[in-house]
C-alpha cells in the first residue's frame, strides 16, 4: 500500500482534531483551559521557560484526552455490549487524563503564584 502524500496526512491529522473538537465534550474544556493559559501567559508577561512548561502540560492533557477517545472508541468496535473487562479499561484509561489533569493544575498553581503574588500582595 503506497503512503499517502504529506499534504494527505496533514489534512487527515487535522480532520481528526476536528472531529473530536466537534464530538468529545472534554476535549472542547480542555481547549477552554489552553486558550485561558494562553490569555494568562500574555496579560501576566510570564517568562519563556514557565510559557513552555504551561504549554507543555496544557497540551499533554489534550493528547491524553485524543488518546482516551481513541481507546474508548476502538473498545466499542471490538465490544459494543457492556462488558466489564472493557469498561475497566475505558476506566483506566480515563484516569491517565484525569491525572494529567491534576499534575497541569499542580504545575499551573507553582507557575501562576510568583506572578499572582507579585499583583496581589
Amino acid at each position: 500500500m503506497r503512503k499517502p502524500s504529506i499534504f494527505k496526512s496533514f489534512k487527515n491529522s487535522f480532520y481528526g482534531l476536528y472531529c473530536i473538537f466537534g464530538s468529545e465534550r472534554n476535549f472542547r474544556i480542555e481547549c477552554l483551559a489552553l486558550i485561558i493559559n494562553i490569555f494568562l501567559i500574555i496579560i501576566l508577561k510570564l517568562n519563556k521557560t514557565d510559557i513552555l512548561i504551561i504549554l507543555a502540560v496544557s497540551f499533554g492533557v489534550l493528547v491524553c484526552e485524543i488518546f482516551n477517545t481513541a481507546i474508548e472508541k476502538i473498545c466499542d468496535i471490538i465490544n459494543p455490549n457492556y462488558d466489564k473487562r472493557v469498561g475497566f479499561i475505558k476506566d483506566i484509561s480515563a484516569g491517565g487524563v484525569l491525572l494529567m489533569a491534576a499534575f497541569s493544575v499542580i504545575v499551573g498553581v507553582f507557575v501562576y503564584w510568583k506572578y499572582l503574588e507579585k499583583i496581589l500582595f
